[in-house]
């Protein structure tokens, strides 16, 4: 599932392989931008901002969000597509390299002086060079009635965590997902602990919060039924959502959160 840590990895890889390089070719295969030729601009730089994707081409910034589906590959001139072609949103090739959004759950350009207008509203992002842990923790709290559950996976709050994230840190920090954020203790060290746990997977290919790629890598997402790998207890699973983010699957150790 693309969370921060995957989009970061993927900007890093696009970044290294087109940034410098000059554009013979751009397919937007979206109406709105189906039309749009960015032949011959040069790609200045691609970021990461949280769970978007930023492209800077020329006077132009190319946003892509992967959602659930989404991905960006890299190809060498002549290497077979790894994904059927029908599925492709946007094809940049330069020279060297090609590289295809498949299935994106958002993808749009924008002039780059207008880059605020779609990305502005995020708040600190876990793995930005300007991450602010003073300022995640005043958003986090701004509303201590809400479900911490719903604060973290809200990205005004922060920038990069998703439903993996969200269940493994509640879990971590013994905490139903459901649980007021003005009662849990110590919020800064749930922020801390967020902030290290995707800094560490950042550059994995496959992510584990449980300090391990052997057996089990997470603690209780998507292990509805199994016993808790601390205590043995019969891990549960439900969903929270609200008027702002949807419903989505929550998981947790009766016994090791309360």
């Amino acid at each position: 599932m693309p969370e921060g840590d995957t989009v970061y990895r993927t900007a890093k890889n696009l970044d290294a392989a087109l940034t410098g390089h000059q554009l013979v070719r751009s397919d937007f295969r979206v109406p709105a931008f189906a039309t749009l030729d960015l032949v011959g601009e040069t790609v200045d730089s691609v970021a990461s901002r949280g769970k978007h994707l930023l492209m800077q081409i020329g006077d132009w910034t190319v946003h892509s969000h992967l959602k659930m589906e989404g991905s960006w590959h890299l190809y060498r001139q002549g290497t077979r597509w790894r994904r059927p072609e029908w599925q492709a949103r946007a094809v940049l090739t330069t020279a060297d390299w090609t590289a295809v959004g498949f299935q994106l759950g958002l993808l749009e350009v924008v002039p780059r002086t207008e880059e605020n207008s779609i990305v502005g509203y995020l708040g600190p992002d876990l793995l930005g060079p300007d991450w602010d842990a003073d300022e995640a923790l005043r958003r986090l709290t701004t509303d201590p009635t809400r479900p911490v559950g719903l604060a973290l996976l809200d990205q005004r709050v922060l920038a990069g965590l998703g439903n993996v994230y969200r269940n493994e840190l509640c879990f971590l920090r013994g905490v139903l997902p459901t649980r007021p954020v003005g009662e849990v203790a110590d919020p800064a060290k749930l922020i801390a602990l967020a902030h290290r746990l995707i800094d560490a997977n950042k550059d994995r290919v496959e992510r584990t919060t449980t300090g391990t790629l052997r057996g089990a890598t997470d603690w209780v997402y998507r292990r509805e039924g199994k016993p808790c790998l601390r205590c043995g207890t019969t891990i549960e699973r439900g969903s929270l959502g609200d008027d702002e983010l949807q419903l989505r699957d929550t998981y947790w150790c009766p016994r090791c959160q309360s």
